[in-house]
C-alpha cells in the first residue's frame, strides 16, 4: 500500500514515531554523555553482571524446560476449561510484579504453606531469598509466556502429519523424531531468547527477594547507585551496560528465526495417537495439574491473606491507590495518542520507521530511560515534582511496543478494506478518522489500552527513581509496608492492587467489545 493513495495522512504517525524516537534516544544519549568512562567498573559492578546473565540464564532454562512438556500436554489432551486454562495463561504477563511477589512469598516463604508443610516433618522451612527466589518468581512470569509460545508450535503440525504418522504405526519415540523434536529445535531457541531478554530488565524482583549484595542485577545496582549514593556518573556507566544487553538480547530474539515449519494442512482437529496409553494420560495430567497449582496458588494466597487487612487500610494506601489511577490513566491516554497514528501512518505505508520507533522500547529498560530523564530535567527543575508525569510517560512508551502488535495489522485490515471506498467518497483527514477509522479499531484500542493501564498500575520502576517521601503509588507503597513488615497491610493493599490492575484491564478490554457483544 505504499504507492497507493490513503485516506489518513501518515504525519501525525510520523510526528509521534520522532518523539518516541528522541524520547529514547535522547535520554540514552543523556546516560551516555554524563558516564564518566575513565571511572570503571568496581568489583560490585562485575559481581551484579555475572548475577544478571546467571539468573536470566537460569531462568530461562527452568521456564522453557518446564513449559516443554506442559506444552506438550496441553497439545494432547481435550478436557472441560482447557480453553480456560489457555487463557489463564495470560494472567502473569499483567498481573503486578509486586503483588506476584507477595503471593510467592505467600506460599513458598519461611512462613509459607509449603514451609508449614515441611514443618509438619520436622523438616526446615524454604529460604526464598536469593538467586533461587529470584529464579523461582520469573519462572513463574515466564512460564505462561513460554508454554503460550510452544504450544504454538505444536498447534502449527498439520493434523495429517499426526494421520500419517498414526497410519505407518509410529511410536511415541518416532513421533516425537519426527514431528516433536524438529518442532521443538525450531521453535524453543526463539523461546529461550525471549525469556532470556525479559529477564535482564529484573529489578522488582531483585529489590524484594534478592536478599543482599550478592543477589544484585545491573538494574538493582542503577538504583542503587542513584538513590543511595546519588552517584549519576556510576549510574550512566550501568546503564550503558544495560543498554547493551538489553539489546543484544532483544536483537538475538526478534532475530532467532523460527524457520520452515511442515507446511499448511486441511484444518482438520487433531488428534492425538500417540498418548492413549494409560503413563501417556498420567504424565499429562501430572503436567497440567502442576502448571495450574504453581499459577493459581500465589493468586489464591493473596485473595486469602489480603481479606482480613483490605478492610483496614491507612489513608497512605488509598492516596497511594488514587496516584497508581492518575499514573495509569495519564500513561493509557499517552499511549493511545501515540499508537493510534503510528499505527495508521505503518498501515498507510510509512510501516519501516513507525514500527522501528515503536519497537525502541524493547532495547532499553525503564530504569535506563528514568536516569536518562533525571540526567536532562535535573539542571532546569525539580525531577522528584514531576514523579507521576515521568512514571506515566515511561510506562506509555514501555507499553508501545505491545500496543503496536496489537493495533497494527488491524489498521492495515481497515485501510485495505475502507480506503478506496472513502476516497471515492471524498471522505479523508479527520471524517475518516472519526467515522471509519477509530470505530472499527475499537476492540483493538480497548486491548491496547487495557493492557497499559495493567502495566502501569502495577510497575514498580521509575516511580522508585522519582519518589519521595511524600509521594508513592500503590506498587511502591506495597514496597515499604513489606520494608516496614506490616506483612498484613502490605497483603491488603496488594489485594486492593490486583482489583485495580485487573479491573482497569477487563472494563477498557471490555468497553472496546461492547458493541460486538450487543
Amino acid at each position: 500500500m505504499a504507492g497507493r493513495a490513503q485516506p489518513v495522512s501518515a504525519l501525525p504517525g510520523i510526528g509521534a514515531a520522532f518523539l518516541v524516537a528522541a524520547l529514547i534516544l535522547g535520554t540514552l544519549g543523556a546516560v551516555a554523555l554524563r558516564a564518566e568512562a575513565g571511572t570503571g567498573f568496581g568489583a560490585s559492578d562485575w559481581a551484579a553482571l555475572r548475577f544478571t546473565l546467571t539468573q536470566a540464564g537460569l531462568s530461562a532454562l527452568l521456564s522453557v524446560g518446564l513449559a516443554i512438556p506442559a506444552a506438550r500436554a496441553l497439545a494432547r489432551r481435550r478436557f472441560p476449561r482447557r480453553s480456560l486454562l489457555i487463557a489463564l495463561l495470560g494472567a502473569p504477563f499483567i498481573l503486578p510484579v509486586i503483588v506476584a511477589i507477595l503471593g510467592l512469598l505467600a506460599v513458598f516463604g519461611r512462613a509459607g504453606w509449603l514451609s508449614s508443610l515441611l514443618g509438619m516433618f520436622g523438616l526446615e522451612p524454604v529460604q526464598i531469598y536469593g538467586l533461587h527466589g529470584v529464579v523461582l518468581a520469573h519462572v513463574f512470569f515466564n512460564l505462561p509466556l513460554a508454554t503460550r509460545l510452544i504450544l504454538q508450535g505444536w498447534q502449527e503440525i498439520p493434523a495429517e502429519r499426526f494421520r500419517l504418522a498414526a497410519q505407518l504405526d509410529a511410536g511415541p519415540l518416532a513421533m516425537w523424531r519426527l514431528l516433536e523434536g524438529p518442532m521443538l529445535r525450531r521453535v524453543a531457541p526463539g523461546a529461550l531468547a525471549v525469556v532470556f531478554a525479559i529477564c535482564l530488565s529484573s529489578f522488582a524482583v531483585a529489590l524484594t527477594l534478592g536478599g543482599g549484595p550478592k543477589a544484585t542485577t545491573i538494574e538493582l545496582a542503577i538504583y542503587q547507585a542513584f538513590r543511595f549514593d546519588f552517584d549519576l556518573g556510576r549510574a550512566a556507566l550501568l546503564s550503558g551496560l544495560q543498554l547493551l544487553l538489553t539489546g543484544a538480547a532483544a536483537l538475538v530474539a526478534l532475530r532467532v528465526s523460527a524457520g520452515e515449519g511442515f507446511g499448511a494442512g486441511l484444518d482438520r482437529a487433531v488428534r492425538r495417537w500417540d498418548g492413549q496409553s494409560a503413563l501417556a494420560r498420567s504424565l499429562d495430567g501430572f503436567w497440567i495439574a502442576l502448571s495450574a497449582a504453581f499459577l493459581l496458588l500465589p493468586l489464591a494466597a493473596i485473595v486469602l491473606a489480603g481479606l482480613p487487612g483490605i478492610l483496614s487500610l491507612k489513608a497512605s494506601v488509598w492516596q497511594a491507590a488514587g496516584n497508581s489511577i492518575l499514573v495509569a490513566a495519564l500513561s493509557t491516554v499517552i499511549l493511545l495518542g501515540l499508537a493510534l497514528p503510528m499505527a495508521a501512518a505503518a498501515a498507510a505505508g510509512r510501516a519501516g520507521l513507525t514500527e522501528l520507533s515503536g519497537i525502541l522500547g524493547l532495547a532499553a529498560s525503564p530504569l535506563v530511560i528514568g536516569t536518562g530523564l533525571f540526567i536532562l530535567i535535573y539542571p532546569i527543575a525539580d525531577p522528584f515534582a514531576l514523579a507521576l508525569p515521568v512514571t506515566a510517560l515511561v510506562n506509555a512508551v514501555m507499553a508501545l511496543p505491545f500496543a503496536m502488535r496489537i493495533l497494527v495489522p488491524r489498521a492495515r485490515e481497515v485501510l485495505g478494506r475502507y480506503g478506496r471506498l472513502s476516497l471515492s467518497l471524498d471522505m479523508q483527514g479527520w471524517a475518516f478518522v472519526r467515522r471509519v477509522y477509530l470505530p472499527r479499531m475499537r476492540a483493538q484500542t480497548g486491548f491496547a489500552a487495557g493492557l497499559a493501564a495493567a502495566l502501569s498500575m502495577g510497575d514498580l520502576g521509575v516511580v522508585a527513581l522519582f519518589a519521595d517521601p511524600d509521594f508513592a503509588t500503590l506498587p511502591l507503597q506495597i514496597y515499604r509496608l513489606m520494608g516496614a513488615y506490616r506483612m498484613e497491610a502490605a497483603a491488603g493493599a496488594a489485594l486492593l492492587l490486583l482489583m485495580l490492575s485487573m479491573g482497569a484491564f477487563w472494563i477498557l478490554d471490555r468497553g472496546g467489545r461492547w458493541h460486538a457483544e450487543a
